[in-house]
């Protein structure tokens, strides 16, 4: 009888990538997968450790699991990810129920390993981090149609609040050809939605190619047969180039999305942070961005509470992102990491006051969705069925406006039946905060 095993994957759709490749090792070499660590004889945790609430999460999956493994219903525990890479040999002595604690760079071995720790031993291995593999077979765990494609490994930004390149090491790109290679494998099984990531996609190749290859990379994508929607994530504000910009609005398989990541507006916040930037040359990025692509869907991440920020810096944050009005937006407190230059500055904001300025700028953002959303009444949107919500008794699904798991969703109803990775026309007839509300006039799956 074949070992059963869960995979837990926290954190982001990177971290998600490389858990698809473990799955994958594991099924090939025999071990069956299972969607439940509670039904499983092995459960690998993959595990996030960016910041506060992203430990406390894996912590706390990780003693759930060990109540498993007491009861008796779960034999083995393997921890991974960015918590042990982080921490090692204490994450090692933090959780003695593991049997196996290992770093990011021996995800690679996950099949020998399992198969040391069935047999007996407790493994605590961790291998450099620049051996976390950049490519590989994958079982993808997104809904059919959708996957991720990662271009890229670690960072080398070094913002002074970020951990990331402590974990993941300097930034490494994934070649072009691989890269093209895995695409196509993708939309050949299906895939008609790729969400191109990476730490900093905008940074894309220049370590190979001595620079950024991010515009030419999306246009071969482009070339792909079977892709209808290619989204990109992450790009920094400092390397948004026209070439990107003008490749984005000709590509019609190109979603005109972008995620740009600024943090803040003051210009005096951002050096310290070890970002580019003020108020005046972001907001001039943004207006070019909106001139250069017609109807871009614009979406920014904050943090509010850095070391220092005084009232008059955070109430200027506050008008940017009213004056700019961001289609899509989120906030985050400021969370002191340790080892990162930040946690050491003086002047710490207490989490309550980080917290509070978080919501502010939440409540202002909720404000310019409904009415975003409100501009949206009665128009035709295109739309992907993602499921059926029998409570509501609707499908739902998201615009090209959207991007899976972050951003909102469109329910609606249909007189025909639709099923998931359909793409359908959708009269907007209601909006619900962040969400909108419609009606099926047209699916071209069904043509």
């Amino acid at each position: 009888m074949p070992i059963k095993v869960g995979m837990v994957s926290l954190g982001c759709s990177k971290n998600l990538v490389d858990s698809e490749r473990m799955l994958y090792k594991l099924k090939k070499h025999g071990y069956e997968l299972v969607t439940e660590p509670g039904l499983a004889d092995i459960a690998v945790v993959n595990t996030c450790g960016f910041i506060k609430s992203a430990k406390e999460e894996a912590i706390e999956t990780i003693l759930e699991l060990a109540a498993l493994k007491n009861d008796g219903s779960l034999k083995k525990i393997v921890i991974t990810g960015c918590l042990t890479e982080r921490y090692r040999e204490e994450a090692a002595e933090l959780f003695p129920e593991a049997d196996a604690v290992i770093g990011i760079g021996n995800n690679k071995d996950i099949v020998d390993i399992l198969n040391e720790v069935m047999a007996g031993e407790r493994i605590v291995k961790f291998a450099p981090k620049l051996d976390a593999e950049l490519t590989g077979e994958r079982i993808i765990s997104t809904l059919p149609f959708f996957s991720y494609l990662k271009i890229a490994e670690g960072c080398s930004n070094c913002c002074t609040y970020c951990a990331i390149p402590m974990i993941r090491g300097k930034f490494r790109s994934v070649p072009m050809e691989d890269v093209l290679a895995e695409a196509r494998n993708l939309a050949e099984n299906g895939v008609t939605e790729l969400v191109v990531i990476a730490q900093d996609t905008s940074r894309y190749g220049e370590d190979l190619y001595g620079e950024s290859k991010l515009p030419e990379l999306l246009r071969e994508l482009c070339k792909i047969d079977g892709l209808k929607w290619i989204r990109t994530l992450y790009c920094y504000p400092e390397r948004i180039t026209d070439e990107l910009l003008d490749t984005i609005a000709s590509e019609e398989k190109l979603v005109k999305y972008l995620e740009i990541p600024i943090q803040h507006c003051d210009g005096d916040i951002l050096s310290r942070m070890n970002r580019w930037g003020d108020e005046q040359k972001l907001e001039n990025l943004f207006c070019h961005i909106r001139e250069k692509i017609p109807g871009v869907i614009l979406r920014t991440t904050l943090i509010t509470g850095f070391p220092g920020e005084t009232e008059e810096q955070f109430n200027s944050l506050a008008e940017f992102v009213q004056r700019v009005r961001f289609d899509r937006l989120g906030c985050f407190p400021y969370s002191a990491e340790e080892g990162t230059k930040a946690a050491d500055l003086p002047d710490q904001i207490d989490e309550e006051t980080a917290a509070h300025r978080a919501d502010i700028i939440m409540e202002q953002q909720l404000e310019v969705s409904c009415s975003n959303n409100q501009k949206l009444m009665d128009c035709e949107l295109e739309a992907v069925v993602e499921g059926y919500d029998r409570f509501g008794e609707c499908f739902f699904g998201r615009t090209a406006a959207d991007a899976p798991d972050i951003d909102g969703k469109v329910f609606f109803t249909s007189e025909n039946p639709l099923a998931i990775g359909d793409y359908v026309k959708i009269k907007i007839t209601d909006t619900l905060d962040y969400d909108l509300i419609g009606e099926v006039i047209e699916n071209e799956s069904a043509e």
